[in-house]
């Protein structure tokens, strides 16, 4: 396989390298794909080193796949032209999310309205994923009605320069702010750009992306936070279901579900923490209780590495299922 990541020296690049080497991708052939200001600089990849490309040059070599990582704008530009040229694009932006003609996949989920003629597929919110990884199981279970949402999301999130922040903060170092605020002992109540509504750009993003890849009856609203923290996102989920449930089911539910794992002790203090996520490729749940102020509610709390299954791990994993699946037709080979 002719692999292309697009965005490769980015916070998220440098993680779908690291996430291809773990899992033994088979990649015969890398192309580390930047902007002009980095193209020539070395990339290591599979103990191998490798000279970052322009686009152009990427397609001239036409991938089978391409894995982009470098924004919704590049994106628009660019994961025409190597579909284009035959290559299967798999966007880690927001870009193509909401675009009726792209499947947008989390593959434990909804990987089987993939086709072969897909030539960009979206990758969802890093939000959005964690969330619907828990919800989907106990949707097919017991048919969500409403969903509230309260995110405590890490600056990784938001790139280097936010990250960087927070860092320099820390040391009472001068930064110039990539937030509107201090991050540093603080937390801030805004994910992306504000609405007319006072909704967020990204808690919008978790009410559509939920409503494409799961049901579009849900109810949902969210609040996003933006937290201290350097890498992992939690929320914090009350969920209220059509149907009578036990709380024995709800985690049977989960436990079955690939990719989750069930972390809820309360007498052991057991509950899941983005600094024993990070790193893992697994959604954690735990804080699984029944809310009693309404019927067949119930609260969740869930962690995740957002670098990992919320960006580079579900775009590894798309590719994988399209390997998998004989989605990949290159003609060109």
């Amino acid at each position: 396989m002719k692999i292309a990541v697009v965005g490769a020296t980015g916070l998220v690049g440098r993680e779908i390298l690291k996430v291809l080497e773990e899992r033994n991708f088979p990649v015969t052939e890398f192309i580390p794909v930047a902007s002009e200001q980095s193209v020539g600089k070395k990339i290591t990849f599979n103990q191998n080193e490798y000279t970052v490309v322009s686009a152009d040059a990427a397609i001239e070599l036409k991938p089978d796949i391409a894995i982009f990582s470098a924004g919704a704008t590049t994106s628009l530009e660019l994961a025409p032209k190597f579909a284009g040229a035959g290559t299967t694009v798999i966007d880690n932006s927001s870009a193509w999310r909401m675009n009726d003609d792209v499947p947008l996949i989390v593959p434990e989920i909804n990987g089987t309205v993939l086709k072969k003629d897909n030539k960009i597929i979206a990758n969802p919110n890093c939000s959005t994923i964690q969330l619907l990884m828990a919800l989907s199981p106990l949707h097919n279970g017991f048919k969500i009605k409403r969903v509230v949402v309260s995110t405590y999301q890490s600056v990784s999130g938001s790139g280097a320069k936010a990250v960087d922040q927070l860092m320099k903060e820390r040391k009472g170092e001068p930064v110039e702010k990539y937030y509107p605020h201090q991050i540093d002992l603080n937390v801030i109540p805004q994910g992306g750009d504000f609405t007319d509504d006072g909704y967020t750009t990204e808690e919008i993003k978790l009410l559509n992306e939920t409503h494409k890849i799961l049901d579009p009856d849900i109810r949902i609203t969210a609040t996003v936070v933006r937290v201290p923290v350097v890498n992992g996102h939690s929320e914090a989920v009350n969920i209220e279901f059509g149907e009578k449930f036990e709380l024995y089911d709800i985690k049977r539910l989960l436990g079955f579900m690939p990719g989750i794992v069930v972390f809820d002790i309360p007498e052991g203090n057991i509950y899941p923490m983005p600094v024993f996520c990070q790193g893992k490729d697994e959604v954690f749940v735990g804080r699984i209780r029944r809310d009693h102020s309404q019927p067949n509610s119930l609260n969740l709390w869930i962690v995740s590495d957002n670098l990992r299954k919320g960006a580079a791990t579900n775009a590894v994993q798309i590719a994988e299922y399209l390997l998998k699946n004989n989605l990949i037709d290159n003609p060109v080979h």
